[in-house]
């Protein structure tokens, strides 16, 4: 079975996002890695700046001013420690871009800056720092830094990036959702007024047909009994033409038996498939329920979805046997309609899409009956109407939600 060119197109664009996320990612990424090598190269350049200064003799006063200026350019924090990475004496000299506040003590102060040095070593490895003070004598020292707020804003642009993009996204989604069902439910009304339109000139003219053949029939019974069969279809006919013409306007709301109605649709199938229900043939359609509930519906719309649902199970029951049960569970606030068949069940890749319009496994037919049905349960009766259970080779349960 073919995907519909809607989920093909979705999937593209999913596919496309990540790749894009991907590569956003995996760019920003590269980037920050190579200001990490930067800035590990100008921290290691300071530190042996610092062995630098330390041997040089003390008429090279220049290099230190150039070191001066050097350092001002450094932007990203660092903490100077000793062989055991204790914090130095001056704590305001040996940490560079680490605001101390002056306020804490000594002991504050160094607490603070241990926590620091935790945290820059979990970002980059210190660096080692030997400063000789003789020939023969060296004091080591350790170099901590971490990762510059250039770095930190980089780290988080691609996320932010990725929510901004998906937060445009999904409003464009949600918008394209609503200007695509607004049309949809334009093709709808205008499809199924056009219909009611079309349909109610020829229905006019033929009831004048039917009464002109009663006269002319005068007391033959067969003929009448066959013109009363033909002004039931007629009438059949004006009541599907008047379903077509509610699409699209708010339907009036009346409360209605249920079971009534219902018996009135499946009446109406053994009538006009006695094939189905010849003798002979274990076929039939039954009503399992103790509640007798009245809800308020729309009975000429309402017994439009029984018909399409009763229809559906037909078409799934193959061969001479097969029933078609109704089942009516009544509850304070809601009335569940289980239409239940024994046909031969829907897979679980098709249980998404049979609502969908269009949609059909057979060869006859336009896949609009049970998108039609859903349509008038959930927009005209505010109830939902949705697969309950189906397996295959064993039948199908739909399940129809009203609100008393």
């Amino acid at each position: 079975m073919r995907m519909p060119r809607s989920a093909n197109i979705k999937l593209i664009l999913l596919i496309t996002a990540i790749i894009i996320v991907g590569a956003t990612l995996l760019y920003t990424h590269t980037i920050v890695q190579q200001l990490l090598i930067k800035e590990r190269k100008i921290a290691d350049l300071y530190a042996h700046s610092l062995e630098f200064i330390v041997n040089m003799p003390a008429d090279q006063s220049d290099y230190s001013f150039i070191f001066n200026e050097v350092i001002q350019s450094i932007d990203f924090p660092m903490v100077l420690t000793d062989d055991k990475n204790q914090p130095l004496s001056d704590y305001h000299l040996i940490a560079r871009n680490v605001e101390i506040d002056s306020t804490l003590t000594g002991a504050e102060q160094k607490e603070f800056l241990q926590k620091i040095i935790t945290r820059l070593d979990e970002q980059s490895p210190p660096i080692k720092v030997i400063l000789k003070t003789t020939p023969t004598d060296s004091i080591v020292q350790h170099l901590h830094y971490g990762e510059s707020t250039l770095i930190t804003k980089l780290r988080w642009l691609p996320y932010i990036e990725i929510i901004v993009a998906g937060m445009f996204i999904l409003i464009g989604y949600i918008g394209f959702s609503y200007i695509k069902r607004s049309e949809q439910s334009n093709i709808w009304v205008g499809m199924a007024k056009e219909t009611a339109h079309q349909l109610g000139t020829p229905l006019s003219s033929l009831m004048g047909w039917i009464e002109m053949m009663k006269d002319q029939a005068m007391e033959n019974p067969k003929q009448l009994a066959t013109i009363s069969e033909m002004e039931h279809d007629l009438l059949r006919l004006h009541k599907i033409t008047e379903r077509f013409s509610k699409i699209g306007s708010k339907p009036i709301l009346k409360e209605e038996n249920l079971i009534e109605v219902i018996e009135s649709v499946i009446n109406y199938f053994k009538q006009r498939l006695p094939s189905r229900f010849a003798q002979g043939k274990e076929f039939d359609i039954i009503i399992e329920t103790q509640d007798n509930p009245k809800v308020n519906i729309n009975r000429e719309l309402f017994e439009w979805v029984i018909e399409n649902l009763i229809k559906n199970a037909l078409d799934a029951m193959e061969g001479d046997t097969g029933t078609i049960s109704f089942s009516i569970t009544s509850r304070s606030d809601v009335v569940f309609v289980d239409v239940k068949d024994t046909g031969k069940g829907i897979d679980v890749k098709s249980k998404k899409d049979i609502f969908r319009p269009g949609y059909s496994t057979k060869k006859r037919g336009w896949g609009l009956g049970l998108s039609l049905s859903k349509r008038i349960i959930e927009s005209y009766h505010q109830g939902k109407l949705f697969v309950k259970e189906s397996k295959i080779g064993k039948g199908t349960t739909f399940r129809i939600k009203l609100v008393k």
